[in-house]
């Protein structure tokens, strides 16, 4: 686990090994969601990044609009 300050300005960095892991890019956005006092930075990446995520899934599975609630 590693340990990450918050400095005087609130201001906190991404450790290199965490970087690495997560791919993350400089000058990319994330969004903050917080729950229960826990903090999660989401990365907000284009949809064209999940392009070949899902090869090989048949859209038979896929629910129709009237199966939708």
């Amino acid at each position: 686990m590693t340990k990450i300050t918050v400095s005087t300005k609130y201001q906190v960095v991404i450790p290199k090994e965490i970087r690495g892991q997560a791919r993350v890019r400089k000058g990319e956005k994330f969004i903050a969601l917080v729950k229960d006092g826990v903090i999660s930075l989401v990365a907000e990446r284009p949809l064209k990044y999940l392009q070949g995520s899902f090869k090989g899934m048949k859209a038979t599975a896929l629910r129709d609009k009237h199966d939708r609630t």
